[in-house]
Formats: C-alpha cells, sequence, structure tokens
C-alpha cells in the first residue's frame, strides 16, 4: 500500500501536470484568439493605464494584439518546458528539476509584478500572486521530500 507521502507526490505531480497544460492552452488562445474580440475587456484596461484619453488609437490595439500573439507564443514554449521538467522531476525523483522550475518562477515573479505595479496593472499582481500561490507551495513540497531521497526510498520499499 502507498505511503501518504507517496500519494500526495502523485497528487502534485498530477497538479503541476495540469498547470502546465493549462499554460499552454492560455498560451494558445493568447497567440490565436486576440482578433476574436475575447480580450477585448483586458485590452481596454491596458489602453487606459497607457492612454489618457478614453480609448487608443486603433493602431495601439493592433499592437497590443500583437503583443499579446507573441507572449502567448512564449508562454506555449513555458509551458513544454514545464512540463518537460515535472516529467523528469516525476521520473528521476531528485530535487534539481523542482528547484529549477522555481528559480525559474522566482526569477520571473519578482520582475513581472515590479513591472506591473509600476503600470498600476493591479491585475497582473493578483495574477501572479495567485500563481505563486498554485505554483510555490507543490514545488518547495517536491523539492524538499525528492532532496531528501524520500522518493527514491519509497520507490524501492514500495
Amino acid at each position: 500500500m502507498p505511503s501518504p507521502r507517496h500519494t500526495l507526490r502523485k497528487a502534485l505531480i498530477a497538479w503541476l501536470y495540469a498547470l502546465a497544460l493549462l499554460h499552454l492552452l492560455a498560451g494558445f488562445m493568447l497567440s490565436w484568439a486576440g482578433h476574436s474580440g475575447v480580450f477585448d475587456d483586458y485590452l481596454l484596461t491596458l489602453e487606459q493605464a497607457f492612454w489618457a484619453s478614453d480609448a487608443a488609437p486603433a493602431a495601439a490595439r493592433a499592437q497590443q494584439v500583437w503583443w499579446l500573439a507573441l507572449f502567448g507564443a512564449t508562454l506555449q514554449s513555458y509551458a513544454l518546458y514545464m512540463l518537460a521538467l515535472v516529467h523528469i522531476g516525476h521520473r528521476m525523483k531528485r530535487a534539481a528539476p523542482w528547484g529549477w522550475i522555481i528559480a525559474g518562477i522566482l526569477l520571473w515573479a519578482p520582475q513581472d509584478m515590479l513591472i506591473s505595479a509600476q503600470a498600476r496593472m493591479w491585475s497582473h499582481l493578483w495574477l501572479d500572486g495567485v500563481a505563486l500561490l498554485l505554483l510555490l507551495p507543490p514545488l518547495l513540497w517536491l523539492y524538499r521530500h525528492d532532496g531528501n531521497g524520500c522518493a527514491a526510498r519509497e520507490a524501492r520499499h514500495g
């Protein structure tokens, strides 16, 4: 019978796979749904942060849709890297893959939050905070668990 720690490890890894797939889906949406109207409210909040008038020129909206598409493609590649690292961490049962994901998040989050705060894009701060809460606790647990060799011992004895 699997130990509770083994069961928790499997659940956290499934959670991280799901979040990586969600990043991939979000990246596709950003790249390919920008002209569909799905992001109109979001684009309006961006425009209001940078344009004094009620509406930005049409060229500015087109540029924002273009930037969203580029960011979506970047997010897709990030999601693939995350999927690969989760897979490697799951298979290797070592701390290093979890540490690399943590390092990437800690590189991204403070910069994203600072840049968003400077532009007064508070929705980005909320989204970043939620992402940190959803990602860091499971990653830290896995880093500690696999770093202590617990997963390898459970695999040998369970």
